[in-house]
Order: C-alpha cells, then structure tokens, then sequence
C-alpha cells in the first residue's frame, strides 16, 4: 500500500534536534518515498490526517524477555540472585511452547500499543516468537538464550536451526543472533564454541554483562578481571555485540566497550526495581559509545513501556549525576530508536524516519491534557507523553495499529490465552 501522511508534525531523528512542523509523509511500499510539500503527481492508496499528531520512528527495545510476561507481578520485591534462583529459574524449568507463544503474543500486544516496533528477544522455545512476530507485524531479532548445562551443544545446535529458518524472513522483520546469558551461566570454553557458531553463522552476538555488584566482584575473584575484560580477552567483543545492563563498570571497561564498538543497553526500570544499581549511562555516551535502551522482561520489570523508560533514562541520571542537564530528552530519544537501531545492526534501514528507509513510525496524538500547553515536543515526549498516547503504529509500510485499534492481532483472544498458560504454569 502507498500511504500518505499529510500536516503532520515530525521528529526524523537523524542527527539533530529538528522538529519539522506540518509536513507530509510519503510511503511507498515498505519505505518512506518523500518527506516535504504535498505532490499532486503521486497516486496513493490511503490518505491519513496526521494534524494534532506527532510522527517519529518506532521505539526499539534492545533487551527484553518478552515470554516473561506470563511472569508479571509474579516474583517481586526480590534482589536479583534470589529473584533468579528461588523464583524464575525454577518456574523457567517448567516452561512449555505454547507458554512462550502466547506470554510473547502478548508481551507484542503491550509494546505495539506503547510505540515498540522493533526488539531484541533472549529466551527459550524462540520459535514461537518467530511465529508470532510473522503474525504481529513487528520487527525482531531472535536470539535463544544460551545456559551451559547437560544441554549445551544441544543448544548450539538450536541456535543453528534457529538462524536457519527465520534469520530474514518476514521480509526482512526478523534477524538471529546468538545469546550466551552472561560470563557467570557460560565456562570460558562454551564461551569459545559460542563465538565459532556466532562467526560460521556471521551473526552478532547478544549478552548479560556486569549487571550487579556481586557478578563482577566473583568475576574477579574466579578471573581476576571484570567481566568486560574477561568476555573481551576472549574475543567475544570481535563480533558485533549488544551488551545488555553494564550497570557496574569502570572507565577501563567504558574503554574497551567504546574500542570494539560494543552497544551497551540501558534497562533503567529493572535495574532500579532489582536494587542492581545504575548504568553510567552519561559517562559512557561522552566517550561516545552507542548506548540503546530497553525494559528488560515484565517479570523484573513489570512493564514493557519504551515511554516510561525514556523518562526513567533522563531523569535518574540526572539524580544520579546531580547534574540537571545529563541525558537531555533528545539523548533519551536517541537512545530509545537510532541508538537501538544501531545496536540491532539495523540503522540503515530504521530508527530514524529518512527518504530510502523502512517505514517504521508512530503517530502520537499531542491533543491531550496532560500535553498542553505544547511549549517543547521533545520534552514532551520525553518527560509526558504516556503509553496510551500512541494512536497509529506503521511498520514495514503496514499500518499495524490505528486509531488505538491494532490490526493485524485478536488482542481479546490474546489477553485470555495468556491468563490461561500463566495458571496453568503456575500450578504445574
């Protein structure tokens, strides 16, 4: 379908603050045709009034768990150790397809309605969000969460298999990548095997690192290094990597993420609601590293939000840095869409809304209260625009939601599916 946007206000993200007022977009196909005056010589297929909105690109979620949302409100108020030991490890274990399919289904219904068009997924039964990103409409990198156990070449095998069947399908929505957990679940040797697949496969590698205190303090004491310096002496940084937390590091990890292009993601909510602490989310991008954003799984985080993690992004560092003017809205835009993009080895097609690039966008409708007056967009997009404040989604060129109405999912059937797998879990 041919699209046009018209008398829409825009904020293209694409290398400064720009804000264009009352412009027209153009869609052709799967990507943005033209941006500027209206053209009476191009034939469209829809026309949509964009006046009182804002369009920007999709929110990118560069770390989460989305199967977990069968998880929510399910194992809170825990540190992180206990969280994973006591609680989701051992429920984990019980885990079945359909769990997955349905808790990812609707985790996918939560971030379509909250302006979330692309993410990266570490989990398990990654077939299943396979399916359901092709049933969505969403954009998406699969990535099978890699624990070393009795299973661990079986694993790699599923891995393989997994890249063999959905790395580009969907028209190019859907990616693979391999996903050791983290340095303390992966021995240095299944570490290596990990990095060999990642190369045979040409595939980027997605990761847990220096999440809490107590992780690198063992890091230490097993390795004698962080374990930014231990992934990185091992090679691991040699492939393009997402580095999901990098809550607890030091300049000279800061220097060998900034050196070997690492995309740290910040994940402020869970990271505040699990005690793991802050990420230097400021020092980090003044070295100029690429620092994404990302929720997390709603089962540590209890939501899966992109809106509210742009807030807690700009406002915690500047608690956090006393400095009132650390993260601006703008960099917690960034963060959340071509920074995202860039960690997702995606930007040249997305995360900002450019002639020649996908047509992933959204709409925001500014016509509400607690958006008035409108003296700054971007702070407004920052600092008040709430998740239901998202009217239309497009992705691909497909209008996947509007008017608040997604399109392309029963969200109803959704709701109680999800439900009736997270009882029946539960209970097993």
């Amino acid at each position: 379908m041919d699209i046009l946007i018209r008398d829409i206000d825009l904020i293209p993200v694409n290398g400064g603050e720009d804000i264009i007022r009352d412009t027209n977009i153009y869609i052709e196909g799967d990507r943005i045709a033209c941006i500027g005056e209206f053209r009476d010589d191009r034939d469209v297929d829809r026309v949509i009034d964009g006046s009182g909105k804002v369009a920007m690109p999709g929110l990118i979620n560069s770390h989460t768990h989305i199967g977990m949302s069968l998880l929510r409100n399910y194992a809170d108020d825990l540190p992180l150790h206990d969280w994973l030991t006591k609680r989701i490890w051992p429920i984990e274990a019980k885990l079945q397809a359909e769990d997955v399919y349905w808790g990812s289904l609707l985790s996918m219904v939560e971030m379509i309605q909250s302006g979330t068009t692309g993410f990266c997924d570490m989990y398990f039964f990654m077939d299943e969000v396979g399916k359901g990103l092709e049933e969505s409409g969403m954009r998406g990198v699969l990535t099978r969460g890699l624990i070393e156990d009795d299973e661990a070449d079986k694993k790699l095998l599923e891995t393989k298999e997994l890249y063999r069947r959905w790395n580009g399908e969907a028209n190019g929505r859907i990616k693979v990548m391999v996903a050791p957990h983290a340095p303390y679940t992966c021995s240095p040797a299944y570490l290596r095997s990990i990095m060999e697949l990642a190369r045979e496969l040409d595939a980027g590698i997605h990761i847990h690192l220096s999440e809490t205190r107590r992780e690198v303090e063992e890091s230490i004491e097993e390795y004698g290094k962080s374990p930014i310096e231990h992934v990185n002496d091992l090679g691991l940084f040699d492939l393009p990597t997402i580095a999901a937390h990098c809550v607890h590091i030091d300049d000279g990890d800061m220097d060998i993420l900034k050196d070997k292009g690492v995309s740290p993601v910040n994940n402020p909510g869970s990271n505040l609601k699990l005690a793991s602490g802050f990420s230097p989310v400021d020092r980090m991008l003044k070295k100029g590293i690429n620092v994404a954003l990302g929720t997390d799984g709603a089962s540590s985080n209890n939501s899966l939000n992109m809106f509210r993690e742009i807030y807690l992004a700009a406002t915690v560092n500047k608690a956090v840095n006393m400095d009132a003017v650390s993260i601006p809205a703008y960099t917690a835009i960034e963060m959340a869409t071509i920074n995202g993009a860039k960690a997702l080895l995606w930007d040249e097609e997305i995360g900002s809304i450019e002639v020649g690039k996908k047509a992933d966008m959204i709409f925001i409708d500014m016509d509400k209260p607690h958006l008035y007056p409108m003296h700054n967009i971007l702070s407004s997009l920052a600092y008040s625009v709430q998740a239901s404040d998202v009217d239309t989604v497009i992705i691909d060129g497909d209008i996947v939601m509007e008017d608040r109405e997604i399109k392309t999912l029963d969200v109803e059937r959704i709701m109680f599916e999800g439900e009736r797998v997270a009882r029946d879990l539960i209970n097993r």
